[in-house]
């Protein structure tokens, strides 16, 4: 996919399932999934791809988050991430610099393996504060803290709004974690927003009122999702969530006076 003069392909790894009662939900709605059909399995199961983004921008080969890596526990599996990526043309000595909209397991898979950084010559970026969340603090998760470690001698943090490529904007957007963020990829007249966990599924850029099990800080991260979604309604600009159908991009549009988010 083209954003101007941006090229922005997914990368796909794997996916994970879950009981989507459980992690996604609207209170004070009996059946919130109905409204959405085709959205849930049988079973009520919600598929979350896992992966992240190639941006070619420039001279720069970047990668948005990288998916959950070899992980195969029944409910996540990834593992096709570099093999992805070389169906892309790219290996991983080309990846000039490796962005993060926030540090869950899902999303730095393949920053390291077996404690060694993926891709060496590449610049790691996240925002100070899920680095100090998930590593620095005495209180991080040591699995986090093995996982993410070696990346110290290639890391670069930020906090605050920031250009890191040409194209390519950081944008804070704390509440799913401290430090989470949107990328926003523009070219000419046009855009692209990767929102990360900012949103888990499609549905929630239907409806105000949807709450995630998994967002760190309910409130904030709420806002932030109600706030993105006006942003991008009814706009020429591209959305996309980190685990998404086929991590692929869409508009959020309103009919009818009810949005709902087409894939292009």
């Amino acid at each position: 996919m083209r954003i101007g003069r941006i090229d922005i392909q997914p990368v796909i790894d794997g996916a994970g399932h879950e009981l989507a009662a459980e992690v996604l939900r609207r209170p004070g709605v009996d059946d919130p999934w109905s409204c959405h059909p085709g959205t849930l399995d049988a079973g009520g199961i919600l598929r979350l791809d896992l992966g992240g983004f190639l941006i070619r921008t420039g001279d720069r080969t970047v990668l948005a988050d990288t998916g959950a890596g070899t992980i195969d526990n029944g409910k996540y599996a990834g593992g096709r991430f570099l093999d992805s990526l070389r169906g892309h043309g790219v290996a991983p000595e080309d990846v000039t610099d490796v962005v993060f909209t926030h540090l869950h397991f899902d999303h730095v898979g393949w920053a390291t393996q077996q404690g060694q950084v993926v891709f060496g010559n590449a610049t790691y970026r996240v925002h100070a504060d899920d680095w100090a969340h998930f590593v620095a603090s005495p209180d991080a998760q040591p699995g986090a803290v093995r996982k993410l470690s070696p990346l110290a001698g290639h890391l670069q943090t930020f906090d605050r709004e920031v250009t890191l490529a040409p194209g390519l904007t950081a944008r804070p957007a704390a509440g799913h974690t401290p430090g989470s963020t949107v990328f926003v990829v523009s070219s000419g007249a046009e855009r692209a927003l990767l929102l990360g966990d900012v949103v888990h599924s499609v549905v929630e850029l239907a409806e105000r009122d949807w709450e995630a099990v998994f967002d760190l800080d309910p409130v904030a991260a709420g806002a932030v999702r109600k706030a993105l979604a006006d942003e991008v309604a009814d706009s020429a600009d591209l959305v996309v969530g980190g685990h998404f159908p086929g991590l692929r991009f869409g508009r959020v549009i309103t009919a009818s006076g009810h949005r709902t988010f087409r894939a292009i």
